[in-house]
Order: C-alpha cells, then structure tokens, then sequence
C-alpha cells in the first residue's frame, strides 16, 4: 500500500519523520516529498506550505505521480466549538471552503459551480481513526472544517463561521485536499488537534502551542497507520 500525509508546515511533519526515522528525499514541484519504507508499504510525506494552492499541489502530486492510495492530513486548526481545548484532536466529517464566495449570482456561499460546498471524508478511514481512539483511550472529536486562505483570529469571523457553515474548527488547508481526492476517488482523512481559539488571542496562542499540537495528532496518524495496514494485510 501507498500513503500520502500530509502537514502544512515544517512544523508538523518534523514529528513524523521523527517518529518513521529513515527515509528518502524525493523533488518535485518545488517541494520535498520524503519517502519511507514502512512494514512492506511505502509512505510519502510532506509539508505543502500554507493555503489551498499549495495543499491541493501536494495532494495532487501525491495521487498521480507517487500513486498514494489514502491520503491522511496532519496538522493542527483553530477552534470553534466552546467544548474545543488546545490539544484536543478532532477528525473532519466534511469540509468546506468558507472563502468561497459568488453569491452575486445566486449561488449559497462556500459553492462552485459542477462541485458541491461540503465535501465528505471516508467512512472507512473514519472508523479506523475511531477504533485507534478507542484502544488507547484517546478522546477523538468529529466535526465540520472550515478552509479558507486566512488566518482566523478575531471574534467575529469566529462567529460568521459557525453561523454561515456550522463549522467546529477552522485551517487553511484541508478542503482544498478534500476536493482533490474526491475528484480523484482517493480515500482521505483530515486529523487536526487544536492549537488555538480563532479568536483575539490565535496569535499567541498558536505559536505557543504549534509543537506539543504538531506532536499530538502525528502520534495519533502513526497509530492509525498501523493499524490501516495491520487490517490490510488480514
């Protein structure tokens, strides 16, 4: 099997490639995708940089020249929800682009026309990340993501969000993923633990937190990854 995963920054692949130790440096399109050899599969790893541009490039790069047959996003995402902590780890349901926007001409926000405004993650992939959650104890939220070129850090915005999307967490990244995969019939989920409250105070709070978060949900895309390919070879 091959699996694509995917950060949006440095800082969240670092725990990754920490974690898988040896691997192999491959470039292309700008970027490096880093290769592991992992219980006969192979995992390609990679940061895109930031924004829907970017992540859409790698996860394309990913499907059609590495041939990834899942696609996982780890990273981490601001908070909606009052019941979201910093740490907490959340798996998307369905995602949604909130910087979409031609209600000019009658269309709902969030949608494109030959498209749809929520894309929805894989079942399959889904229930694995719950049964990981389930046997190490671990307190997995669900929710919708919002994804949008703009870094979320005021009350109001905050509140549009949630009222125009229902959205529980907002980033920068993981629907432009969603869109790519869904055309390309890949299987995909989105993880995102919790690095901040979108509001006032997202600056601070996200660096301050962007480590020990980056950390949390790549200890827990490990643990699935085994898992995914424990069942597998069944």
């Amino acid at each position: 099997m091959k699996i694509g995963i995917i950060g949006a920054m440095r800082e969240e692949i670092i725990p990754l490639l920490e974690i898988f130790g040896k691997y192999e440096e491959i470039s292309l399109g700008g970027n490096i995708f880093y290769c592991v050899s992992y219980k006969d599969s192979e995992i390609y790893i990679a940061y895109s940089k930031i924004g829907k541009v970017h992540s859409a490039l790698t996860a394309s790069s990913m499907i059609l020249y590495f041939k990834c047959e899942k696609i996982i996003f780890s990273g981490v995402a601001g908070g909606l929800r009052q019941d979201l902590k910093v740490g907490d780890l959340m798996i998307a349901t369905k995602l949604c682009q909130h910087d979409v926007d031609i209600s000019a001409f009658g269309h709902p926000l969030g949608f494109i026309p030959e498209s749809k405004i929520y894309i929805q993650s894989d079942p399959k992939l889904n229930e694995i990340a719950k049964s990981v959650a389930k046997r190490y104890e671990f307190d997995l939220k669900e929710g919708i993501i919002a994804s949008g070129d703009q870094f979320i850090n005021n009350a109001e915005k905050k509140q549009w969000l949630i009222e125009k999307f229902n959205a529980d967490a907002v980033e920068m990244e993981g629907a432009s993923v969603a869109v790519v995969c869904d055309l390309l019939q890949v299987p995909f989920c989105i993880f995102r633990s919790i690095s901040d409250s979108a509001d006032g105070q997202a600056d601070v709070s996200f660096d301050e937190f962007l480590d020990s978060s980056a950390r949390i949900s790549a200890n827990f895309v490990k643990n699935m990854v085994d898992t995914l390919l424990q069942q597998d070879n069944l």
